[in-house]
C-alpha cells in the first residue's frame, strides 16, 4: 500500500512538472515563430519597403532595426518661397522689346516710334494753338471759330490719349491700362468721327444760310449760351452715337508662339454677361458696325458739304451777275471784301472735307472689300491694315489745325502774333520792343478822338474777319460789352 501510494504521488508531480513546462514553452518565443524565423526575414523587409512596420509583441526588448533607404538630395527652395506675400509684378513686366536688340524688326518699330513722334507733336502745338487763339482772343469769340475749336479739342484727345495707347501696344504687344484702354481708345476715337462729321455739317449750312439770307449788314453777335448750346448738341450727339464701343470691345490675352511673352488683343466681342436686351442691341450694332460708320461719319458730311457748296456757289453767281449791272463805285468795295471773306470760309469748309475724305477713305475701302471678296487674310496683315487706319486718324487729327491756320487768315496772323510777341520777350530786351510798341499805342489812343460807335463796329469786324491785324489782351477793356462775342456763324 505504501508503494503504490509512492508511485501516485511521483506521477501526479511528473504531470504537474510537465505541464509547467509546456506552460513555460507558449510563453517564450520560440525559433520557429513567423516573425523571428530566417524565412519570414524577407516578409519583414518587403513589408518595410511596402511601408508597413512589422508587428513586435509589447514589452519585447529585442525589437528589430528598420534600415532606412537613401534619400533623394534635397532642392533648394526658389528666392519667390521666402515671402509670405506674392509679388504684384510677376509677369507684369515681361514685354516685347523691339527697339533692343536691334533685330529686322527693329527698323519697322523705330520707323513706326518716329513717325508717332512727329504727328504728335505737330497735332498737341497746332490744336494747343487754335484752342488758346480763340479762348484769348478778344474779337474771334464767334460761333464759327468756337465750333473750330471744339474739333481741336477733340483732336487733342485723341492725339494725346490714344495715340501712346496704340503706339505702346504696337511695340510692347502688352495695353495700357489693360481692359479700361481697350474700351476707351475706340470710344474717343469714334467720338471724334461724330464731331468732325457734325462740324462740318453745321459749317457747310451755315455757309448756305449766310450766303442766301440776302443780309446787306452783318448780323448782330451771339451771346455765350446760343454758342454752347450749339457745341453741346453736337458733342452729345457724338457721345451718344459713339456709346456702344464701350460695351463692344474686350481685352484677351494670348500668348506669343516666338518668345513665349503675353500678347494683348482688342477683340469685337460683347461680353455674356450683358441683359439680353443690351446684348442683342451691342451684337445688332457689331453686325452694321461697318456700314453705319461709313454712312454716318464718311457720307453724310461728304454730301452735306459737297451739296451746300455747289448750292452757295450756285446763288453767289446769281447775285454776282445782279449786282454787276446795278452797283455803284462807292459799294463796290465793300462788296469785293464780303465776298473774299466768304470764299474764304467757303475755302476752310471744302479743305476740311476734303481732309477728312483722303484721311477716312481708304481704311473704308479695305473693310469692304476684305467683308464681301472673300480674300483670306492673315492675322498680322489684319493688325497691320489696322494700325494704318489708326495713323491714318491720327494724321488727319494732326493736320486739321495746321491747314485751319494757314487757311483761315484771322486765325493765321492772331498765331503768328503770338509767336513774335513770345520772341520779343525771349530774345529782347523787355524794354525795348513791348514797352516802346505799348507806348506808342496809348500815345495814339490818347492823341486820337473818340471813334464813333459805327467806325468802333466796323474796326472789330474787320478784326474778325481777318482784314486787320487781331489784337490780344490790350483792347478787351476799351470795347462794350455788347460787342463780346464776334459775328455769328
Amino acid at each position: 500500500m505504501m508503494l503504490s501510494a509512492l508511485l501516485v504521488l511521483m506521477a501526479l508531480a511528473a504531470s504537474i512538472q510537465a505541464e509547467n513546462r509546456a506552460l513555460e514553452t507558449k510563453m517564450e518565443p520560440s525559433s520557429s515563430h513567423p516573425y523571428y524565423s530566417s524565412s519570414s526575414s524577407s516578409s519583414v523587409h518587403e513589408a518595410g519597403r511596402a511601408g508597413h512596420a512589422p508587428r513586435v509583441p509589447r514589452g519585447s526588448k529585442s525589437r528589430p532595426r528598420e534600415r532606412s533607404e537613401p534619400q533623394p538630395p534635397r532642392a533648394h527652395p526658389e528666392a519667390d518661397t521666402f515671402f509670405t506675400t506674392p509679388r504684384p509684378f510677376s509677369g507684369a513686366l515681361r514685354l516685347h522689346n523691339p527697339l533692343f536688340p536691334v533685330t529686322d524688326e527693329s527698323y519697322s518699330a523705330y520707323a513706326v516710334l518716329l513717325l508717332a513722334l512727329i504727328v504728335f507733336s505737330v497735332g498737341i502745338v497746332g490744336n494747343l494753338a487754335l484752342m488758346c487763339i480763340v479762348w484769348h482772343n478778344y474779337y474771334l469769340k464767334s460761333t464759327w471759330n468756337c465750333v473750330l475749336a471744339s474739333l481741336a479739342f477733340w483732336d487733342f484727345m485723341v492725339l494725346f490719349f490714344c495715340l501712346p495707347v496704340v503706339i505702346f501696344n504696337e511695340l510692347t504687344k502688352r495695353r495700357l491700362m489693360g481692359d479700361l484702354s481697350c474700351r476707351a481708345v475706340p470710344y474717343v476715337e469714334v467720338a471724334s468721327l461724330g464731331v468732325t462729321t457734325f462740324t462740318l455739317c453745321a459749317l457747310s449750312i451755315d455757309r448756305f444760310h449766310t450766303v442766301t439770307s440776302g443780309q446787306s449788314r452783318p448780323r448782330q453777335g451771339e451771346s455765350c449760351q446760343s454758342i454752347l448750346a450749339k457745341l453741346s448738341v453736337i458733342w452729345l450727339g457724338s457721345l451718344l452715337l459713339a456709346a456702344p464701343e464701350l460695351l463692344l470691345w474686350r481685352l484677351e490675352q494670348d500668348g506669343s508662339p516666338q518668345s513665349g511673352l503675353p500678347v494683348d488683343a482688342c477683340r469685337p466681342q460683347p461680353s455674356a454677361d450683358l441683359p439680353d436686351a443690351l446684348l442683342s442691341l451691342v451684337l445688332t450694332y457689331q453686325h452694321a458696325r461697318m456700314w453705319w460708320t461709313f454712312g454716318c461719319y464718311f457720307c453724310l458730311p461728304l454730301l452735306f458739304t459737297g451739296a451746300c457748296h455747289l448750292l452757295t456757289r450756285h446763288v453767289s453767281e446769281d447775285e454776282k451777275t445782279l449786282r454787276s449791272s446795278s452797283t455803284s463805285s462807292s459799294s463796290s468795295s465793300s462788296s469785293i471784301k464780303k465776298r473774299r471773306r466768304e470764299r474764304q470760309l467757303t475755302r476752310t469748309v471744302v479743305a476740311l472735307a476734303f481732309i477728312y475724305a483722303i484721311c477716312s477713305l481708304p481704311e473704308y475701302i479695305w473693310n469692304i472689300v476684305l467683308a464681301y471678296v472673300g480674300v483670306d487674310v492673315g492675322v498680322a496683315t489684319q493688325a497691320l491694315l489696322a494700325l494704318i487706319g489708326q495713323f491714318l486718324l491720327f494724321v488727319r487729327a494732326g493736320a486739321t489745325p495746321v491747314v485751319l491756320l494757314c487757311i483761315c487768315r484771322s486765325l493765321g496772323q492772331a498765331f503768328m502774333d503770338c509767336c513774335c510777341c513770345c520772341c520779343e520777350e525771349c530774345f529782347s530786351d523787355p524794354s525795348s520792343s513791348c514797352t516802346t510798341s505799348s507806348v506808342s499805342t496809348n500815345a495814339t489812343a490818347v492823341s486820337s478822338p473818340p471813334a464813333s460807335p459805327v467806325s468802333m463796329q466796323e474796326d472789330k469786324l474787320k478784326i474778325v474777319s481777318g482784314t486787320s491785324p487781331a489784337v490780344f489782351f490790350d483792347k478787351v477793356k476799351e470795347s462794350p460789352a455788347e460787342l463780346i462775342i464776334g459775328t455769328p456763324c
